[in-house]
This record gives C-alpha cells, sequence and structure tokens, in this order.
C-alpha cells in the first residue's frame, strides 16, 4: 500500500516513499570516496617521493600507463564479475582487492615497486563504478539516476580533496609511507558494513512495499542476460564508449599531474598545495552532485529522458573549454578556479554519461557495459599517460598542449552522444521490447 503522499504524484508515477535506497547510495559515495583516496594519494605525494627515488616525468607517465592498464583489465572483468555474482559480493571483493594494493604502496622503494603496487591497486579500482552504477539502476527509478549517481560520484571528489590533507598531516608526522597505510586500512572497515547492510531492493528487510513500488515506477529496458562479447552490438555500449574514449584521458591527466601543475609553475610546497587541492575538489564536488540534479531537474520539467541528459551534458561540455588558459595565468588561484570549473564539468558529464548505460542498457548488462567502456578508455588513458609525460620532459614541463585538449574534447563527445542517441527513450524500449 502506497504512502498518502503518492495520491500527489503527477498521473503514471508513483510518489516517492521510505529511504533506504538513500543508505545504500551513502554506502557507495563512501567506497567512491576511499577508491578515490586510494588513487590520488601517489600524484599527491609525487613532489617528495620523486625527492626520494630520483624519477622523471617519463618515469612517472609509465606507472599511471601501468595502473591505468590493470585498471582497464579490472574494469571489465570486475564488470561481468558484478553481473555474475551480484553488487554485494562483486563490490567487496573489488574493495578489498584495492585496499591491500594501497597499503602495499608504503612498503615499496622504487619505481619498479610503484609499479607493481599500481597494477594490483588497478585490478581492485575497476571494480568500483560498474558495480555502483549497477547498484543505482537497481535501486532507483530513471527519473532519479543522474541525479544519485552525481551523489556517489561526488565521493571521488571528497576522496581527491582528502588525500592532500592526509598527505600532508600523515606524511608531517610519520613520514609518506603511513599515509598509504591509513587510505588503505580504511576500506577494509567498510566492506564489513557493505556486507552487513546490502541485500537486493527485493530481498531487504528495511525496504517497504511503499519503496519498492517507487523504485520499480519507471518502464525498463527489458531484463535479460547478454554475454560480454555481444555488448558491442548494444547503442547504450557505444553511447558510453565513444565519450568515455575522449574524455577520461582528461580526467587522469587532471588527476595525476594538476599536483605537478601547480608546483612546478607556482612553486609551493607539500603544505601549501593542500589548500588550493582543496578548493579544486570542493568546486568539483558540486559539479557531481549538480550536474546530477541538473538532468533529473529537466526530466521533471518535462524533457524527454535522453533531451535532458543531452542538454545537461552540454552545460558541462561548455564549462570546460575555459581551461585552456590556465597555463598562462599569473594567479595560482585564477589557475585553481579554471581547474577547478573544468573538473566540476566532468564530474556532471561523467553522472549524466554513466546514468545513460542504464537507461540504455537492461539492468543485467549495466555492470558489464560499464565494464568493457571503462576497460577500452583506461587502455587509452594508459597511452595518453605516455604521452603527457614525455611531453612535459621535452617541453619543460610546458602544459599548454595537454590543457587545450582537455578544453576540446567534452565538446566532441557531446555531439558524438547526439547522434548515438535516438530521439526518445520510449523508441528504444520499444524497439529491444519488440525484438525479443
Amino acid at each position: 500500500m502506497l504512502q498518502p503522499n503518492a495520491a500527489r504524484a503527477p498521473a503514471g508515477q508513483v510518489a516517492p516513499a521510505g529511504h533506504y535506497r538513500w543508505m545504500i547510495i551513502g554506502l557507495l559515495f563512501v567506497i567512491t570516496t576511499i577508491n578515490y583516496m586510494d588513487r590520488n594519494l601517489l600524484g599527491v605525494l609525487k613532489p617528495t617521493i620523486q625527492g626520494d627515488l630520483h624519477f622523471n616525468e617519463t618515469d612517472y607517465g609509465e606507472v599511471v600507463f601501468a595502473f591505468s592498464m590493470a585498471y582497464a583489465a579490472g574494469y571489465a572483468v570486475m564488470g561481468a564479475f558484478t553481473d555474475w555474482v551480484g553488487v554485494r559480493i562483486g563490490l567487496a571483493v573489488a574493495a578489498m582487492i584495492w585496499c591491500a594494493a594501497s597499503t602495499a604502496h608504503g612498503l615499496v622503494t622504487s619505481i619498479a615497486g610503484f609499479t607493481v603496487a599500481r597494477i594490483a591497486l588497478g585490478l581492485g579500482e575497476g571494480g568500483n563504478f560498474p558495480s555502483c552504477i549497477k547498484s543505482v539502476a537497481t535501486w532507483f527509478p530513471v527519473r532519479d539516476r543522474a541525479f544519485a549517481t552525481g551523489v556517489f560520484n561526488s565521493g571521488s571528489n571528497i576522496g581527491g580533496l582528502l588525500a592532500p590533507l592526509i598527505a600532508a598531516f600523515v606524511t608531517a608526522y610519520w613520514g609518506w609511507q603511513a599515509a598509504f597505510y591509513v587510505t588503505g586500512g580504511v576500506g577494509f572497515i567498510w566492506v564489513i558494513f557493505w556486507l552487513l547492510m546490502y541485500r537486493r531492493p527485493e530481498e531487504h528487510p528495511k525496504v517497504s512495499q511503499a519503496e519498492l513500488a517507487y523504485i520499480r515506477s519507471d518502464p525498463e529496458v527489458p531484463a535479460k542476460k547478454i554475454p560480454w562479447v555481444q555488448l558491442l552490438g548494444y547503442a547504450g555500449t557505444w553511447t558510453y564508449l565513444i565519450p568515455a574514449i575522449l574524455t577520461n584521458p582528461v580526467w587522469w591527466f587532471y588527476n595525476n599531474w594538476v599536483p605537478s601543475f601547480l608546483f612546478s609553475k607556482f612553486h609551493v610546497n607539500l603544505m601549501a598545495l593542500g589548500v588550493p587541492l582543496v578548493v579544486i575538489y570542493l568546486m568539483t564536488d558540486v559539479g557531481s552532485v549538480g550536474g546530477g540534479w541538473l538532468s533529473g531537474r529537466l526530466i521533471k520539467a518535462g524533457f524527454g529522458v535522453f533531451t535532458a541528459r543531452k542538454l545537461a551534458l552540454l552545460v558541462c561540455a561548455c564549462c570546460t573549454v575555459p581551461v585552456f588558459l590556465a597555463p598562462d595565468v599569473a594567479s595560482i588561484w585564477v589557475a585553481v578556479l579554471l581547474i577547478g570549473l573544468a573538473m566540476a564539468a566532468h564530474q556532471g558529464f561523467s553522472a549524466n554519461l554513466f546514468t545513460l548505460v542504464s537507461d540504455t542498457m537492461p539492468r543485467d548488462a549495466v555492470a558489464g557495459a560499464v565494464g568493457l567502456g571503462g576497460c577500452v578508455s583506461s587502455i587509452l588513458s594508459g597511452f595518453s599517460a605516455i604521452v603527457v609525460g614525455r611531453v612535459l620532459d621535452a617541453t619543460h614541463n610546458n602544459y599548454t598542449i595537454v590543457f587545450f585538449f582537455g578544453a576540446g574534447a567534452y565538446v566532441v563527445a557531446t555531439v558524438a552522444v547526439h547522434f548515438l542517441l535516438p530521439k526518445r527513450r520510449s523508441e528504444l524500449i520499444a524497439a529491444m521490447t519488440a525484438a525479443e
């Protein structure tokens, strides 16, 4: 029986009811925060560790490349694994792998050691987003998914924000190795809470019938198992894959090189670097939630699902363009604002791009489609990291070309989405239903 406020819902819609689905988003937010703390810590500590181990930008680019290849494999394998065993076990296994690998960073003393640790980290971290996106598709109706995705995805920004704070404080007292022990250890605590609190909505004792009715209130793409090798036959896979190929290398550059960019251009130390990075990731957090909110608000205002997603992508793409000015400004705070705006726009863009997978794919294939797209884009991101490292060594840390690419990639990606998607989601569902 629906709650009384169901009577006030628009015709054909079930009113929101219950709240446990937001507890699930809270858990996904926390693990995504841990994911990015573990991932970003090496980039933040790079100037400090570089002084101890004496490696150059090309060496660092090759470490990022190794992580990228492992992350690509983890995205594909863990995405398929999650579709096979379910979100509860899939995400727990992924988190345990990458948290153990993060802790291991504190035990190595060479570039080769960091390479091995980053490979293990990438294999585990690749499972985070396929599992989280599948969880959102399981727990939320279509009209709320972009906002829910934006909320959990904002954890990546909080992780990026916490990484420099943890790095500065822990390194000052116990050395940079201890920072990896702290961030790696937190994830194991999360796994315990996840295994205790997560079940599918239909099986969860804390989900009311009213909340379950709301979760299942929108029409879905017909549910069926899709073998991994057949995913490329679906428009939804390409709608995610091509924009991810264009934009993920930019995001990887921001996370791996922005601390070094600010360090080399404005000559700030690790302690002074913390505040600018906190500002950047606070802005990014707003973009993550705001981008997801925007498309949901447009849907509630009467726009079609695909139209709303594309308009949100376009707004975010336009906000990335000014970042090409960052290498030429004289003030660190102007550079911080330009980079923060671009990274915020990426996260808003990403929230809608991830959601398009659940809009266009059967629920049982969502993690696999995200995994496949993430695999391919991560491979290319790895090669781009090698290119960035060599360009910076060859140009004596001139970042102009790299930021210029970042300024245009999202506009091209938005145009690609426009031509890949049908005009209306109803047409896609009808076509896939007819094909059954």
